[in-house]
This record gives structure tokens, sequence and C-alpha cells, in this order.
């Protein structure tokens, strides 16, 4: 019947999911989707059902059980796999689709539906009848039910993320809570109804009309009170038709318990709930006609005010000419009491899903327990590298850098080898003849050069890109009126852009200038590692008279042996970490949490949506194995420093006790000289690396920066011949400009990666005349640059409707 609402369904239109579903699995999960082709043809079926929904009660089990399959699917996938989902608005004007990337979206709606499809069920009832009055009140139970359902277990998982330009207002909290209210109040209504055609005793049903009318001031409360505001949502007449419904049932319950008071000879308390029925039942009638409420609903609220007005009459007449009672105040006689006997019915297939059928995506490992894998591999690598890795590789660092600065072990070899070269030094110039260093840095040199030259051609011709849209742009103006900013202002961020790639390519160039500078300082010392060991040996002097046998001797070989312990057992540490570090990659290499998490993950509910969060007891625990490991290099990095401390208070002696002789002096000298020299060639090798790396990674930077200009100016070239055709048609179409915040809006056509970072060695840092930050640092200040819509997107954003 038309004095009851009806909630419209959501519309809902075709999309594939198979692709953006098959993608994800292929790029996101160790799962072949060809192993779930099956499952994706269900999916498609199922939603397939949901577009078009018949209003016939076997359509409830379709999507009853499409739900069932969604809460499977989300336990095993996370809401956004780039799968783009639209549902229209409820109600006109504003039924534009909001279009989103969340599965959270989809359950949503399709709990809305069914809840609408639940109210539409009832409508088609014949409430002339027990039956039908029956059924309605089962359907809108289960409307309400389900509106209930949606509001508490999936409206707090359906989150938004920040680009989300749209958000469906229709599934807010409010809203949907003000709908479960209305659906228990025409179930309420129902019930009246029906204890009205049962002719119940009128106590009775003053109470149930009083709890009605409850339920109706509850709908239109959360309608009016809600944050952020829903009130435009809703047609006009739905919220008079609620308020009428309010004021309606107030009036019912006065009226019915007027009658109750003739039956208890109170004729003053009658007249009292006359009266107030009358002034309820002439508010109602009030807001119904300025509404344009159903006349169905005004057809109702007229037949109470004759009712009561006739009530009213004679029930002062006969209080006037018989009973002469007092009439009490309608606030001091005592409130209506109210009958709930609606109640939330959730269906069986909302709070128990189907078991034993056959679930989507059932097989696979839930996308959480999935992720907490992938949080538990990620940590495991951080601790590795960070507090075992790097950590052996810096006492490593601190340990040589001691060494260094004490002329250790050189200045040992120099006493110990007074003649001939020390086997490390030897070695080490053997590095440096087999690898040809010499050669290969020149070498080097040369791919350096041309990759900065091959950089900044790209950074030319982006430039040259822009240059021409300006002459362009120019051309176009003195021909006639353009109604767009001139390209001096409008491409100002993408040049902007271009300047701060070209002072990175400048702090670049002189970066490598530096390391020039550092190569030809040290060239000639570095290609005598090259000549071969009799001319190396030659460079070298020797310090036979060392062998001397006097006192001063003998306490210098003393404290040299001491020394010659010590870096045997700074060796001994050295080898004792390297071994802790390979035990600890061996271990983390086979280590794989998999079977922990799948027997926590079985723990939990089939059907409950898994949270990285909820294995974090798991992973802790897992973690906790590489304690051990930590602590025993805490342990040997303490052993490193006692010995270190002992070397350089030995190393204070040593030096005293041979300050004298200059023929060591000599030796140790010359092959400081030449280890130096052997530093120095690795550290330029570095520095050559990094660079080259560098411009490697700047290149495919500033080929995409290249592209975006690109891209814009084929926008602006559309713009031209768009505003041209505008004005050569003659016609009142607007083409919306760009202006400077448009250019903020084409960019998204290319993703731009992080940019490379290039950074000198610790060793280097010193010798670089400008230290700069890395390339991803904010200190460049980089952003994001977005360019405008073209001409047709601009049409469409500017004649879109806001919802």
């Amino acid at each position: 019947m038309a004095n009851l609402l009806t909630v419209p369904f959501k519309k809902t239109y075709f999309v594939d999911v198979k692709e953006p579903t098959r993608n994800y699995l292929e790029t996101h999960t160790d799962a072949h989707p060809e192993a779930f082709k099956a499952d994706l043809n269900q999916w498609q079926q199922l939603r397939k059902a949901t577009v078009d929904v018949s209003v016939h009660v076997n359509a409830v089990e379709k999507l009853i059980k499409y739900h069932a399959q969604l809460l499977s699917i989300l336990t095993k996938l996370p809401a956004d796999i780039g799968l783009e989902i639209s549902y229209a608005s409820v109600f006109p004007p504003n039924n534009l689709p909001v279009t989103l990337r969340n599965l959270g979206f989809e359950r949503a709606s399709v709990l809305f539906n069914l809840a609408a499809l639940y109210s539409q069920l009832a409508a088609k009832e014949d409430r002339m009848h027990l039956e039908g009055i029956k059924r309605a009140i089962s359907y809108y139970q289960n409307a309400a039910g389900t509106l209930s359902y949606l509001r508490n277990f999936a409206l707090p998982k359906l989150v938004f993320s920040p680009q989300d330009e749209e958000i469906p207002l229709d599934l807010s909290t409010d809203f949907v809570h003000s709908l479960e209210w209305l659906m228990l109040a025409q179930a309420q209504e129902c019930f009246w109804q029906k204890a009205k055609i049962d002719q119940f005793k009128s106590g009775l049903i003053a109470r149930l009309a009083a709890n009605t009318a409850a339920c109706y001031k509850l709908s239109i409360s959360k309608i009016r009170d809600a944050t952020p505001p829903i009130k435009h949502l809703f047609p006009s007449d739905w919220l008079a038709h609620i308020e009428a419904k309010e004021h309606h049932f107030d009036a019912v319950a006065n009226f019915r318990k007027s009658m109750e008071e003739i039956d208890n000879s109170n004729y003053g308390h009658e007249i009292a709930y006359l009266q107030q029925a009358h002034y309820e039942a002439k508010r109602a009638s009030e807001i119904a006609r300025k509404g344009r409420v159903a006349a169905a609903v005004q057809g109702d609220i007229q037949s109470l005010m004759v009712a009561v007005d006739t009530g009213l009459k004679r029930a002062e007449r006969d209080n006037d000419f018989i009973y002469h009672k007092d009439v009490p105040a309608i606030s001091t006689l005592p409130p209506i009491p109210h009958a709930a006997i609606a109640q939330l019915t959730t269906p069986a297939g909302l709070s128990n899903p189907a078991k034993g059928v056959h679930m989507i995506m059932g097989e696979m490992l839930g996308w959480g327990a999935q992720e907490a894998i992938n949080i538990y591999n990620d940590r495991k690598k951080n601790l590795v590298k960070d507090q075992i890795s790097d950590k052996s590789k810096e006492l490593k660092d601190t340990a040589d850098a001691v060494l260094h600065d004490h002329n250790l072990p050189a200045s040992l070899e120099a006493l110990e080898r007074p003649a001939g070269l020390p086997p490390s030094l030897l070695k080490k110039a053997e590095e440096v003849r087999m690898e040809n260093g010499p050669k290969k840095i020149d070498s080097w040199f040369e791919d350096l050069q041309k990759q900065a030259k091959h950089v900044t051609n790209i950074l030319d011709e982006a430039i040259d890109i822009l240059d021409n849209e300006a002459t362009e742009d120019e051309i176009a103006r003195e021909s006639g009126d353009l109604a767009r900013p001139p390209s001096h202002d409008a491409n100002v961020d993408l040049i902007q852009k271009e300047q701060r790639y070209r002072a990175i390519l400048q702090q670049a160039a002189l970066s490598d200038e530096t390391v020039r500078r550092k190569w030809e300082e040290w060239e000639e010392n570095i290609m005598e590692l090259i000549i071969s060991e009799a001319e190396l040996e030659a460079l070298v002097p020797s310090s036979t008279s060392s062998k001397r046998r006097t006192p001063e001797a003998a306490v210098t070989q003393r404290y040299a042996r001491n020394l010659r312990v010590l870096l045997e057992s700074l060796d001994t540490v050295h080898a004792d970490r390297a071994q802790i570090v390979r035990r600890v990659e061996s271990l983390a290499e086979a280590d794989d949490i998999r079977p922990h998490i799948l027997k926590a993950a079985t723990k939990l509910q089939s059907l409950e949506e898994m949270q990285p969060a909820m294995f974090e007891n798991v992973l802790d625990e897992e973690l906790a194995k590489y304690d051990k490991y930590c602590q025993l290099l805490a342990d040997n990095a303490q052993k490193q420093e006692d010995i270190l401390s002992s070397i350089e208070a030995d190393n204070e002696k040593f030096l005293s006790s041979r300050k004298d002789d200059p023929s060591i002096k000599e030796r140790e000298h010359a092959l400081q000289s030449l280890d130096l020299s052997y530093h120095k060639y690795r550290e330029i090798s570095g520095n050559l690396q990094e660079g080259i790396k560098f411009y490697n990674d700047l290149a495919g930077l500033l080929l995409q920066f290249k592209d975006s200009c690109k891209i814009w100016c084929n926008h602006r070239q559309e713009e031209i011949h768009s505003l041209t055709q505008s004005t050569l048609d003659d016609t009142d179409d607007d083409v919306e400009v760009l202006d400077d915040e448009d250019v903020n809006e084409i960019e998204e056509d290319v993703d731009t990666p992080s940019l490379p970072t290039r950074e000198p060695s610790e060793k280097a840092k010193g010798k670089m005349p400008v230290r700069l930050p890395p390339l991803s640092s904010s200190d460049w200040g980089f952003e994001e640059i977005s360019l405008p819509p073209g001409p047709a997107e601009a049409k469409k954003k500017k004649n879109r409707v806001p919802i």
C-alpha cells in the first residue's frame, strides 16, 4: 500500500572482475591466476545477478549467497585489488555513480540492496489480510536487521582512501541508521494494524502506536542530526512523510488511550488525551499537506482527525452536561507506555553464512596472513642488514680506520722485513695490476662524461618542447584572443622543475670534477702499483741498520711482538664476526614463517577478515631467534674495542722506542704511501661507479619528465584546436582553460619514480667541495607536478553535478 515507504536499490553496472583479480594475483601473491579460473567465473556470475535485481523472494537467496562469497573473498584479498566498482546514489537527482576501488564498498552496497529488496517485498504484500500483514512484518524486520548488520559489521570496515574523490554518503552510518529506524517503524505499524484488525484492547493498541511514533521520531532525528549532513540526500516528501507519521501515531496513541480512559470512567483524562490527539493529528495534517505526502497517508490522517474531532465533541458535551469532571493538563498525565513488538531480524544467511559450499578463493591463503608473511620477511631482512651485516661492516671499518691512523701494520712490516715488500702490499699491487686499474679508471671517466652529456641532452630536449609550445602559443595569440593563460604562466611548474634538475646536474658536475682532480693527484702514485715486483721493491728503501742488537732495538722488538699478537687477535675477532654473519644469513635464507602463520590462521574463524596485526605474536616469537646472534655480535664488538685500546697504547710505546731511526721512518713512509695509493684507487673506483649509476637513474627520470612535457604540450595543442573550433562554430559551449591550478592534474598519466641518489662514500666526503643532499631529499624542494586535463575531460569535469 502507498502509505509506507520503499527503499530503492543502489543501481550498479557491469564490471569485469576477472581481469583485475588475475592481475592482482599475478603481481601480489604466489598463487597462479589459472588455478582460480573457475572461482573467478563464479564470482563474475554472482555479481552479474546483482546488476538488475528483480523484486522476487528468490532474489534474496542470490544476494545473501553473493554476500557470503564476498566475505570469503575479503579474507583472501585486500579491499583494493584495482577493481573499480560503481554504484549510484539511492535517490535522484543525486543518483550519479560513485566509483571506488574497494571491495568493502561492494559488500556494503550488496547489503544495502538486500535491505531494499526486503522493503520492496513488504510493499508488495496485501495488508488488507492478516497473512499479508504477517509477511510484510517479517520483511520489514529483515530489512531493519540487514541495515543493522550493515551498520555494525560492514560499514566500520569500509575505509576510504585520501585519493577517493567521492564518498557515498548514502552508506554513511547516520543514513543507514535512519533507514533502519524507518523499517522498524513500518514493521511496528504493521503490528499496530494487525492488532486493530484483531480488535485488541485499546490500551494495547495505544502502546503499539506510541512505540511506532517513537521509531519514526528516531528515524527523522537521525536524518536531522547527522554529521556530515544527509538531509539533502532524501526526497523532500520522504522527510515530510516520516515526520507526519510521527505525529500521526502520537495522535493514534492518545486517541486509543482516551478510549481506554472511557472504559475506566476517567472522563476528564479522556478529554485531555483527545485534545492532545487533536493537536497531533492537526500537526500531522499540516506537515503532510505542505510536504505533498502520498494521498494514502493524508487520507489516513484525515480519517483519524474526523474520529478524534467527533470523539472530542461528544466527550466535552457529555462532561459538560453529565460528568462535570476536571480536565487535567496533558503534561500532568503519565506518558503512554510503549509496546516494542517489532524486532531487528538479521537474516540467517548473514549472521551464519552458508557452510559446506565451495567458497571463492577458499583454498588461498588470506591476504592478512600473506601480508603478515611479507611483514616478517621485511623485518627479518632489515634486522639482518641493520643489526648484523651493516653492524659487522661498521665494526670492520672502525678497526681499519684505527689501524690506518696508526700506520699499522705497515710500521711493523717495515721493522720485521727490513728489505723486500710485505706480502699484504704485494697482494694489493697484484689486484691493481690484474684489473689494469689506471686504464679501467680512464674508461670509467669516459663513460661518466658520456652519461653526463646524455642526461643534459634529454633535459635540453624537454625544454625545447616547452619552447616550441610557447612559440605556437604566441602565434595563435597573434591571430586572435585566446581565453587561457599564456605559456610562460601555464608552464611555470614545469619550468621550475627543469631548473631544479638543471641545478642537480650542475652539482653533479662539480662532484665529477672533484673525483677527476683526486685522480690527477694520485694517478702517478697508483701507477706505481702496476709496475713489476722488482721495480716496486726498488722504490721501497731497506732498513738493515735496524737489525743492530742494541738495548733500544730489543725494547722495540718486544713492543713489536706485542703489537703483532694484538693484530692477530684482531684478525681472529674479524673472523669470528664474519662467521656470525654467515650463520645469520644462512638462518635467514632457510627461515620460512609460512607454516607458523598457517597454523595460527587455522585457529581463526573461517570467514573472519584476517588482519596482519592478528599475527604479531607469531612474528615476535619467530624474530626472537635472532636475538642471540645480536648478543654475540655485541660481545664481539666489545672484544674488538678492548683490543683496539691495547693496540693504541702499545703502538705509542712502539713508536717512542724507534723514533730516532731514520731508515725505518723512510721505509715506513714508502710502504704507507703505497698502501694509501691502493685505498685511493679503490675510493676513486667506487666514486666513478656511483657516478655512472647516478646518471643512469637520472636518465630514466628525465625521460619521464620529457614525456610529461610532451603530454602537457599535446593537451595545450588540443585546447587551441577546441577553442578555435568553438569560435568557428559560434557555439555557446564553454571550454575550460588551463590556469596555474590546472597544471597539477596531468602528470597522473606518467608515474614519477623515486629520484636516484648520489652520495659520495664516507672517505670521499672530506674531499668533496660541496655536500649534496640525496636527490630524494626534501632539500631539493621536489613536489608532484600534475598537468591539466584535455578539453574533453575538462568539459566533463565542468558539467559534473556534485554528489
